[in-house]
């Protein structure tokens, strides 16, 4: 089969589409057709050799796929040959097969294609996971959504405004801006226009916010402790601004902050399915729907997957680059 790999570090150069082995399945796991896969930053951090896949995920690069299921392990019941499925995995999305433990599958709804499903794993288990496991946004509350233009921003300001709850969202352009008040946020900032810490205040009349979802890190730090109201609570789950920061520890205890930190990808067989399991029923049933979609920014054929890179590095893409496979 073909896959996308990169034999040392480095720059988009050192993506190759080779011939690999075709993965088997175990016992219980399905053997996935994979016609779609999406970008993510650890793609390209993978890339630069800062984060290797979890031990015994493929080498492959891809976190996401969209395709059907070309076989069952023995112990695999609900799913059959030629069942559309989409989810997460450790590695392999780049490539034209590759195993999943049954669990973390999830039928494709009839009215998307591979290319919208691949779009919507990382993007919604992500945002679903940080904003009502970890965070318990109740819909009277206010949240902060930076990188409101991220396959996780533009999923969450969505899922955040479903639920009844009031959406300041933050994006670096105008067409990024008007996307997110499109996507359902009360208020959009253009972060470099406009002082986000200022907006809040002035939205909350002083208060600040109950909850934000930060993927850029050090860069906001002191920003956002200072926009979250008593008893907040600050999601990380990005640092494209920086992973090191100075704390006041005295500003957390004073107001009673809560810093909760996720990932996915390092997560357990376990833990995933559970994860996927609270997509299916929260949010599965929206996008079913149609109440929330996914956003596509762009498709590219895997033989493109540098230029792919290329456009997510440059921050140029509003919701999630596919490769289509």
């Amino acid at each position: 089969m073909r896959a996308v790999v990169c034999r040392k570090p480095g720059g988009v150069e050192v993506l190759e589409i080779v011939d690999i082995p075709r993965p088997q399945p175990g016992a219980t796991d399905l053997l996935v057709r994979n016609f779609a896969t999406a970008l993510n930053r650890a793609d390209l951090l993978q890339r630069r050799g800062l984060y290797p896949p979890p031990p015994g995920d493929s080498e492959v690069l891809g976190l996401e796929f969209a395709g059907e299921v070309a076989e069952t392990g023995g112990d695999v019941r609900g799913f059959k040959r030629g069942d559309r499925v989409f989810g997460l995995v450790g590695g392999g999305g780049y490539g034209e097969f590759l195993t999943v433990h049954h669990g973390m599958a999830v039928p494709i709804p009839d009215n998307f294609s591979y290319e919208v499903a691949a779009a919507v794993p990382e993007a919604f288990y992500t945002a679903n996971e940080s904003l009502f496991t970890l965070g318990r946004l109740e819909g009277n509350e206010v949240a902060l959504v930076h990188a409101a233009a991220s396959g996780v921003g533009t999923a969450a300001v969505q899922l955040a405004a479903a639920c009844g709850a009031t959406v300041i969202a933050t994006a670096g352009t105008a067409e990024k801006v008007e996307e997110a008040r499109r996507l359902g946020a009360t208020r959009a900032v253009n972060y470099r226009e406009e002082d986000f810490v200022a907006v809040v205040k002035s939205l909350t009349s002083g208060k600040g916010v109950h909850i934000i979802l930060d993927l850029v890190g050090a860069k906001y730090w002191e920003r956002n402790l200072s926009c979250l109201q008593e008893g907040g609570r600050l999601l990380v789950v990005g640092f494209v601004g920086g992973a090191r920061v100075n704390a006041d520890l005295g500003v957390i205890l004073r107001k009673r902050i809560a810093v909760i930190g996720t990932a996915l990808r390092s997560r357990s067989v376990a833990d995933k399915i559970a994860i996927t399991q609270r997509f299916v029923d929260n949010v599965l049933p929206l996008l079913k729907r149609s109440e929330v979609k996914p956003v596509v920014d762009s498709v590219f054929p895997l033989e493109d997957v540098r230029a792919a890179h290329e456009r997510m590095e440059a921050n140029k893409n509003t919701g999630k680059i596919i490769l289509r496979l």
